[in-house]
């Protein structure tokens, strides 16, 4: 279950700089950058459905791609090292494309699917999932589409941390063992909530008029 393999076919672009990206978006191609393995980055375009699609794969963003640029044979294997969105309309504008060999060691994100259903959901509570990527090291063959975190058998108040995570041999996690991945909650009790909140609400209001009250009785002394 390693990584995809997809085949995407990508434009050689000659001019770079902003204006020429903002003009290749203009018409419909999405600017990036190859970088080489010890060679100079090539500047490329490529059809933002052709990129949909290599990303749209179990894999997701963590596929390996088979890149040829067009009129080439030889094709490159890379990963997207980054992608930059749009923040409105959070389509892809930039693509940065990392050239890797297959005996390569890299590090790289790697989704985490949290499977079953837990003992601690079925009794109530509620699955709070805090981190669902985590960091990871190994040859490029070898890493995993995703990694899955089995939470049937967590209980209600219950965490898992990185360091339960199953993770292939030869595969290093890079993040921090003691991270919490997810947690059963115990379910939120609303009405005590409510009365808590109109109860202080009543207080301050009692607290307010005090001062008053103090004023009249000095008045009527007086």
């Amino acid at each position: 279950n390693c990584m995809d393999n997809v085949s995407i076919v990508v434009h050689k672009r000659d001019v770079t700089g902003t204006r020429a990206a903002k003009r290749l978006r203009k018409s419909g191609l999405i600017p990036g950058i190859l970088y080489g393995h010890g060679k100079a980055a090539t500047a490329i375009a490529v059809e933002p459905h052709v990129l949909r699609e290599a990303l749209g794969t179990s894999a997701g963003t963590h596929a390996v791609l088979d890149v040829t640029l067009e009129g080439q044979k030889r094709g490159h294997k890379a990963i997207v090292k980054e992608l930059e969105l749009d923040r409105v309309k959070q389509s892809v504008i930039h693509v940065d494309l990392q050239e890797i060999r297959l005996d390569e060691t890299i590090e790289t994100q790697v989704a985490i699917h949290f499977e079953g259903e837990s003992k601690g959901v079925k009794a109530g509570g509620l699955l709070e999932e805090t981190v669902r990527e985590v960091t990871v090291k190994g040859v490029v063959t070898e890493i995993p589409e995703h990694l899955v975190m089995d939470i049937t058998d967590l209980e209600m108040n219950a965490t898992l941390k990185v360091a339960d995570l199953q993770v292939p041999d030869g595969i290093e996690v890079l993040d921090d063992p003691e991270d919490v991945l997810c947690s059963v909650l115990p379910p939120r009790k609303v009405t005590e909530g409510v009365e808590g909140e109109e109860a202080a609400e009543v207080e301050v209001e009692a607290a307010a008029a005090e001062p008053e009250l103090v004023g009249k009785k000095e008045e009527e002394e007086a």
